[in-house]
């Protein structure tokens, strides 16, 4: 009872907040109210997560049972990293990547298989990106090392392939290539990070490559994604990862790729038709185009994220798309409980061609597919410089 009093007033506190706000119109987005400065709720958010045990991932396969990191901890552990730096907050910084340490050792059964027998394994690759990201700034050669397996096995055929992994491998695309939108932050992401240590543009190539497949591919006439071309629903965190992923690529390639003018046309023609769907209140939904369905949490902030660094790098308009950055922002601090748990998560989901599939998902408080995408759009808004 005491902790939904508690979580009451913050909702109500909050959503006060949201209507002088939504009133005001404003695009700053430096200067934040009272109880939502990303600084605060970045270490909050942050704080949680290293209270948090590792995520596994479990899989049945046979005989076989899988249990290893999932990519929503890889997600999040990255969204503090970048927000620890930020802010220059060095022993927040040093807390993170302590909790790395002892997967080189005691932990090391954790680490996601690098020539696994499985399915889906596009979602395991990513934790590649966490040591690459720290190698950035410690130097650690083991970091180095094990952050490019991951990256370099992406193009690497494994034994026995299926026939769709040696198809887009012999096309010269990771064999990983499965075409559900959630591919487009776990490839480029590890992809993108392994350019930035080593400056080989292989990897940026790859990334870039792979992205243009997906865009002609999968991208709609309106800009947004299927979630897979047998499962034609705009689901939200589905485009939430494209949307990301698609920023992601854009702030750290070059500028003269020869892909870049594809790929920010296919962002900035997604984000205006997401600014067409955004809610009075600044969130969207489960089913972006289905004003009855819920409105969810992770891919609002994955929205806001893209939007963040759009605004930040002079891609997009400051005014239309500060604005509605800031009133998401804001709206989703609402979804906070007393412990910095986002509620309205939907829970992970494979695709399938179902509207009641997508309608019908869990909701969950605290997964960090929410956290991680929250704490994204706090380094964002925190970082005085272009993304």
């Amino acid at each position: 009872m005491r902790k939904a009093i508690q979580d009451l007033v913050i909702t109500t506190f909050l959503l006060c907040l949201i209507v002088s706000d939504v009133n005001s119109q404003s695009y700053d987005l430096k200067n934040f109210p009272k109880g939502s400065q990303p600084r605060e709720i970045g270490l909050k958010v942050t704080d949680r997560y290293l209270q948090t045990p590792h995520s596994h991932w479990g899989n049945i396969d046979g005989k076989n049972k899988i249990t290893l990191i999932s990519y929503p901890d890889v997600c999040t552990w990255m969204g503090a990293l970048w927000f620890s730096k930020a802010i220059k907050d060095d022993a927040l910084y040093n807390k993170l990547v302590n909790r790395f340490e002892p997967l080189f050792t005691t932990e090391k059964h954790l680490l996601p298989e690098l020539r696994p027998k499985y399915h889906n394994v596009v979602d395991w690759y990513v934790f590649g990106a966490v040591p690459l990201e720290i190698y950035k700034r410690n130097k650690d050669q083991k970091y180095l090392e094990l952050g490019l397996k991951y990256a370099d096995n992406q193009w690497i055929l494994p034994d026995n392939p299926n026939e769709i992994e040696k198809k887009w491998h012999d096309r010269g695309y990771s064999w990983q290539t499965r075409l559900w939108i959630d591919d487009m932050f776990m490839i480029t992401a590890v992809q993108a990070q392994a350019y930035l240590v080593t400056g080989d543009k292989k990897y940026i190539n790859r990334a870039a490559e792979e992205m243009v497949l997906y865009l002609d591919e999968i991208q709609r006439e309106n800009g947004l994604f299927y979630h897979a071309p047998d499962a034609p629903y705009f689901w939200g965190r589905g485009n939430g990862w494209m949307a990301a992923g698609m920023a992601e690529i854009l702030r750290m390639m070059p500028k003269d790729n020869p892909h870049r003018p594809k790929i920010e046309a296919a962002y900035k023609k997604m984000m205006q038709t997401l600014l067409r769907y955004q809610a009075y209140d600044g969130m969207w939904r489960q089913l972006i185009d289905d004003p009855t369905s819920w409105k969810e949490t992770s891919s609002t902030a994955m929205f806001t994220y893209a939007m963040i660094t759009g605004v930040k790098n002079g891609w997009l308009d400051k005014k239309a798309y500060g604005a509605a950055a800031r009133k998401a922002w804001i709206s989703l601090l609402t979804y906070l409980d007393e412990d910095y748990n986002l509620r309205e998560v939907c829970m992970g989901t494979g695709t399938k061609n179902s509207y009641r599939h997508y309608i019908d998902r869990p909701r969950q408080t605290g997964d960090l597919h929410g956290q991680a995408a929250l704490l994204w759009c706090a380094y964002a808004l925190s970082s005085d410089k272009k993304r």
